[in-house]
């Protein structure tokens, strides 16, 4: 099929470096204080190693926790205003029970580095394995009573894994009216659920397209029996005590069977609610976590060179953000080279780079609890060839103005209609270079959807629906796609180019009042191929 393209005018000058703030500049000449350093004044301070608590303090972790913080990046006022806006909002006679996460293994008694579960740290900050909560709503000035329910300190376990905070610190650290052993927990839920009407359970994951379904008894067994101590213990060295909170849940089966069905509800979608709008706390951390990425996805792509594997660009990229303070990736990075950009969750990252392919990287770091993600698109020899450069254009172009609709009272307002305008966009951005779709051809080329909520969680969107209206707080993704497979339906000279552009952005109050979380990785033309070439004054490093 003869096509003649029409080439898009390259953005000739580059708005890139003028636009990031001083704190972002990817120059060489300014050193960056990565999170790893303590800041002079800091440096004298004695702290204690090793640590008395299960997790970063200030005491032991001036580096990182701030003398008024929690965690890092968040006192405990953020939790308590957590709790509270939780349990202002149930009905009186309500009763939470939030269940921690357990240590994954890999295999045996290998173990991967623990993650908490999200809800669980959204509401306590709490970041030691094997733990639950306990909120009960009074009529006090608080409105709710507070239990945690943790292994607390064991020195025999210490040797191995290291410390545990104690009952007595946990009330004073976490703000918790009381703390108790993980053993104690059948007991009091038994004694608390049989006092409420309203009881609202962390639920096993079972979400359908139309919603929650409700999970039977045993199968709400299974996961609470799972989410605590239903693992294997151990460690590494075979020291963890993992046996002493697996049977902790014998007696929970009499427990939970005898509460009505229509007393018991999910607690993720309460929670959900609270947590779609970010406090603004949480998006000063989240613009961290995507500067990091941004700078990650920048460097990497002056990193690259034909040659070179998909994985050594991905273990560049994650090298990039632990060096700069990142906890760890928050997915498993996509790095597709040529062809593999159109398989959308590529990870296989096992082939090499060849010269002319352009490479999809679609990876992001956790930091300090909250996850980012980016797409960038970049060439291997540092040019775009000339279908290449339009096909990036087009999706570019209507990238842009997708994210120019993420502000609170946008005639669409929410995920649905914005998905709806990038198909639109996207076919007319193709049809200017000489791709004609019609029907619903859109759907061979962009198959997946426009964007999601973020934030703890990757897909902050199990709890939430689509048609929700945009509200100003809230971090989504706009990351429109266009995938060319070889096909005589498509011109020729796109087969096999795969583009994504994705960035994090804050929903707005108004008009203009978006903010692009992520514009620390080069997404114009030019400053794509300024980075790939190392004309923007910094190096892979």
């Amino acid at each position: 099929m003869n096509i003649i393209l029409r080439r898009r005018r390259p953005n000739v000058v580059s708005r890139f470096l003028l636009s990031l703030p001083p704190s972002s500049s990817l120059s060489t000449t300014t050193r960056r204080l990565y999170a790893t350093e303590t800041q002079s004044q800091s440096s004298s301070l004695s702290c204690i190693k090793p640590t008395l608590y299960g997790q970063p303090t200030f005491q032991s972790h001036p580096h990182l926790v701030k003398p008024e913080e929690l965690t890092p990046g968040f006192p405990p006022e953020e939790y308590e205003s957590r709790r509270k806006a939780l349990m202002d909002s149930l009905p009186d006679n309500s009763v939470v029970v939030s269940i921690g996460g357990t240590v994954k293994y890999m295999s045996g008694k290998i173990f991967y580095k623990f993650r908490q579960a999200s809800d669980f740290w959204y509401l306590t900050g709490f970041e030691e394995p094997d733990s639950a909560l306990i909120l009960e709503k009074t009529s006090s000035s608080r409105g709710f009573r507070m239990t945690l329910f943790t292994p607390g300190s064991d020195p025999s376990k210490a040797q191995w894994d290291g410390a545990s905070t104690s009952h007595t610190d946990i009330c004073s650290l976490f703000s918790s009216d009381d703390a108790r052993p993980i053993d104690h927990f059948p007991s009091h839920l038994r004694a608390s659920l049989f006092n409420y009407t309203n009881i609202y359970v962390d639920m096993p994951p079972s979400r359908t397209r139309r919603g929650y379904r409700s999970p039977t008894t045993k199968s709400l067994l299974r996961y609470l029996n799972l989410g605590l101590g239903g693992g294997e213990g151990g460690g590494g060295g075979g020291g963890g005590n993992g046996g002493g909170t697996r049977g902790v849940f014998a007696e929970t089966d009499s427990i939970i069977e005898g509460i009505n069905r229509a007393r018991r509800m999910p607690l993720a979608p309460e929670i959900s609610r609270l947590r779609a709008v970010k406090s603004e706390r949480e998006q000063n951390v989240m613009k961290q976590a995507a500067e990091m990425s941004g700078r990650a996805h920048a460097k990497t792509m002056r990193f690259t060179r034909p040659g070179l594997s998909e994985q050594a660009l991905g273990a560049h990229f994650e090298y990039i953000c632990s060096l700069s303070g990142a906890q760890r990736l928050a997915y498993v990075p996509v790095v597709a080279s040529g062809p593999n950009s159109l398989i959308i969750h590529y990870t296989s990252n096992n082939q090499i780079i060849e010269d002319g392919e352009m490479i999809l990287i679609d990876a992001g770091c956790e930091y300090n609890g909250y996850a980012s993600d980016i797409t960038r698109t970049f060439p291997s020899n540092g040019t775009f060839s000339p279908p290449q450069r339009d096909l990036y254009s087009a999706v570019l172009a209507a990238q842009k103005q997708l994210v120019a609709y993420c502000y609170e009272g946008w005639e669409g307002n929410n995920l649905y209609e914005l998905h709806r305008r990038s198909r639109d966009l996207l076919v007319s951005e193709l049809r200017q270079i000489g791709i004609d779709l019609r029907g619903g051809a859109i759907d061979r080329l962009y198959p997946h959807f426009l964007s999601h909520p973020i934030g703890i969680d990757l897909h902050e969107s199990d709890s939430t629906s689509r048609s929700q209206p945009l509200k100003s707080g809230m971090v989504i993704t706009i990351e429109p796609g266009i995938y060319v497979p070889p096909i005589p339906e498509f011109p020729s000279a796109f087969h096999g180019l795969g583009v994504r552009i994705e960035d994090e952005v804050l929903v707005g109050k108004g008009e203009g009042t978006e903010v692009v979380l992520s514009g620390t990785a080069p997404k114009e033309i030019a400053d794509v191929e300024g980075a790939c070439q190392g004309l923007l004054g910094f190096e892979p490093y």
